[in-house]
């Protein structure tokens, strides 16, 4: 019991002095809970394993410079190196932090394809994290852990890929296979979900427990925290929202199923609608081809303005779907496609607000946030610092033992 009860409080003050920043060991105890000489037996074992170090507090004030100096706790930086990766339809983001969280270089590169075999993929994001870390003058080696993002069903716990659009096969074992590519443990997570992580970490979900992040790019994605953990089910197939069906035998969706939301919302179904209604190319870059669309929509096109407007009621039908059944504080809508607007117009925002369940009492507030891959890419990053710290604090509790 004593044994549990140390991992527990070693895990659980390192938790509250990342999220903390910097504090002093008293408020460790006021905030946990734990004694405040088990406070100080655990702290000095993470400090003389160089996970945190003590830092001089910066006070102001008649009386800042009597006595003994106070120190607050913090995680130290120096201690590992993470990278995170996300992997987007034609590139990957790639950042690298510390363990303290801080960004120390960032960069993109174009993949060979849209879509690669498990191999290809796997040696592209090694040759990318290598070059990554020579340009924060560093070595591949020093590297602790690679956090990925990916779109699909993924069982984070294993790293084992059930379906990618950017895997040209099923059923990949693609976490362990990254690990053997680039020499160092490696941890994959369906992209969106990684984006909730990024935005409790880092963004708009900080002070809340309960929200949902709807991912909206070449597909559609969730991530969800509830009670201040992500949830991401038995099968790693939770929050699939893209693949919640509106439609029975409706149009085919790129998961092989039909009827499915994204099959509706996403850009490459407003892509192949319009080029079967109205006769748009179906040569070039997709982001051109659906800025075209957009813009033929604004100008009176009433073919384009159909097009949008339903997926703008199909998305809206199924917001108010995860409002009714999670009824979360905050939904943040994310990713490429918000850099448009027909998806959070106030006309789709209105829609599904008259969908919810009506009590006395505000709906969950719905905000856009519009960032880039890299921040996809900080929460693959924040990702593999997690599991960083457990791989470290395993061997801590294997040392003491």
């Amino acid at each position: 019991m004593a044994v549990m009860q140390r991992e527990y409080g070693r895990r659980t003050l390192l938790r509250q002095i990342r999220h903390a920043g910097r504090i002093p060991r008293i408020e460790l105890s006021d905030l946990t809970g734990i004694s405040r000489a088990t406070v100080t037996t655990i702290t000095a074992e993470l400090l003389s394993h160089g996970l945190i170090e003590e830092v001089q507090r910066d006070e102001a004030g008649p009386d800042s410079r009597r006595g003994r100096p106070r120190v607050d706790l913090k995680i130290r930086g120096a201690a590992h190196l993470v990278a995170g990766v996300k992997v987007s339809h034609h590139k990957l983001s790639l950042v690298l932090l510390d363990f303290e969280g801080e960004q120390l270089a960032a960069e993109e590169c174009d993949l060979p394809a849209p879509v690669n075999a498990p191999e290809v993929l796997a040696e592209a994001i090694r040759d990318a994290v290598s070059h990554l870390a020579t340009v924060a003058g560093r070595r591949a080696d020093e590297v602790s852990g690679v956090g990925i993002g990916i779109a699909g069903i993924v069982e984070a716990t294993d790293g084992f890929v059930h379906w990618s659009p950017s895997l040209s096969t099923r059923n990949v074992d693609f976490g362990a296979l990254l690990t053997r590519t680039l020499g160092t443990p490696c941890f994959i997570d369906n992209d969106a979900n990684l984006v909730a992580v990024a935005e409790q970490t880092f963004g708009l979900g900080r002070e809340h427990k309960d929200f949902l992040v709807v991912t909206i790019e070449s597909g559609v994605g969730l991530g969800m925290v509830i009670g201040g953990a992500l949830y991401r089910g038995t099968r790693g197939c939770g929050a699939e929202f893209g693949h919640t069906k509106v439609q029975l035998n409706g149009a085919l969706c790129r998961c092989g199923q039909r009827g499915c939301l994204e099959a509706y919302v996403a850009d490459y179904a407003l892509l192949r609608e319009a080029t079967l209604v109205s006769g748009l190319s179906a040569e070039g870059d997709a982001g051109t081809r659906v800025e075209t669309l957009l813009n033929a929509a604004r100008t009176g096109d009433a073919t384009a303005r159909s097009i949008l407007d339903r997926a703008g009621q199909i998305f809206a039908m199924g917001l108010a779907n995860l409002v009714n059944i999670f009824d979360p504080e905050l939904i943040i809508l994310a990713g490429e496609q918000m850099q448009l607007d027909h998806l959070y117009a106030d006309a789709v925002i209105d829609a599904m607000r008259k969908s919810i369940v009506q009590v006395d009492k505000a709906p969950p507030e719905v905000v856009v946030h519009k960032w880039g891959d890299l921040m996809w890419a900080r929460g693959a990053a924040a990702y593999a610092l997690d599991q960083v710290s457990e791989l470290a604090l395993d061997r801590l509790d294997k040392d003491a033992a």
